[in-house]
């Protein structure tokens, strides 16, 4: 049944490939813009920063841009609460499915069709800074930054299938899902490193969910996390996949004992 619904996620996702293609072309442009921006930051500091060199910054965000695209809910939240805010959810409550796993199987259906439709905009990316690119030195790097990138995956998609939920309760969710996300934008690492960070705001961003959603990942693939730490990173973010597993299944539960449907 959920491989079925996997295969209409395809076919659904597949009507707006261009607005992928488009999304990623134009994702482009902060990329070019950080470059600039740290370019002139090495420049007048000629040093690195802390261990990160001018070529292994650039490097950072070329592998956010990639864990991002394989990674990152697409319009997840939006399209779940509008379900629950127009009653479309009564036609899915009264089915034989689960609806959590039923949105899994949508949201990986919608994350392999938009990476193999943005993949090559990706890839040129890659090929244009192929002089800072480097592969990991062990080869055991590659089966911990994939598990690592399939609990980031998770943890993303479960807060925005909580956030979801929001709707059984308050008619707009957007406003809460903008605060949020805001705080995920500067926390998961997208604008800096967060090793960049003060060594006292070091401990709530090892303990922060949004610390594994994509810097985590990025870093195990650059081998700057290893042994012990490593261990204890991917146990906490292996917690952080339960915690926010557990929370939208039980705003589920929570909302359905609240949700009317009147007519039909």
């Amino acid at each position: 049944m959920y491989s079925r619904v996997f295969s209409i996620g395809l076919q659904d996702t597949f009507v707006y490939r261009w607005n992928f293609v488009l999304r990623s072309l134009f994702g482009v442009v902060p990329l070019i813009g950080t470059v600039f921006i740290w370019q002139a930051v090495f420049e007048s500091r000629r040093a690195s920063i802390s261990g990160y060199a001018f070529g292994d910054m650039i490097f950072y965000f070329l592998l956010t841009i990639l864990v991002e695209n394989l990674v990152t809910p697409t319009e997840d939240e939006w399209r779940i609460a509008a379900e629950i805010r127009d009653g479309q959810i009564s036609a899915l409550i009264i089915k034989p499915l689960n609806h959590l796993f039923y949105r899994i199987s949508l949201f990986l259906s919608y994350r392999a069709l938009y990476t193999v439709v943005t993949m090559p905009v990706v890839a040129f990316l890659f090929f244009w800074f192929r002089d800072y690119l480097r592969l990991p030195s062990e080869w055991t790097t590659w089966p911990v930054f994939a598990l690592s990138l399939g609990m980031a995956a998770f943890i993303q998609f479960f807060i925005a299938y909580a956030l979801a939920m929001l709707a059984f309760w308050i008619l707009e969710v957007s406003t809460v899902v903008f605060i949020l996300y805001s705080f995920e934008y500067f926390l998961s690492g997208q604008l800096f490193p967060l090793d960049l960070l003060p060594a006292w705001l070091q401990g709530f961003v090892k303990w922060s969910p949004f610390t594994y959603e994509l810097y985590f990942p990025v870093q195990v693939y650059l081998e700057r996390v290893k042994g012990a730490d490593l261990t204890t990173g991917l146990a906490i973010q292996a917690m952080w996949v339960g915690i926010t597993f557990v929370v939208a299944k039980g705003l589920w539960h929570l909302g359905v004992r609240k949700y009317q449907a009147v007519g039909g």
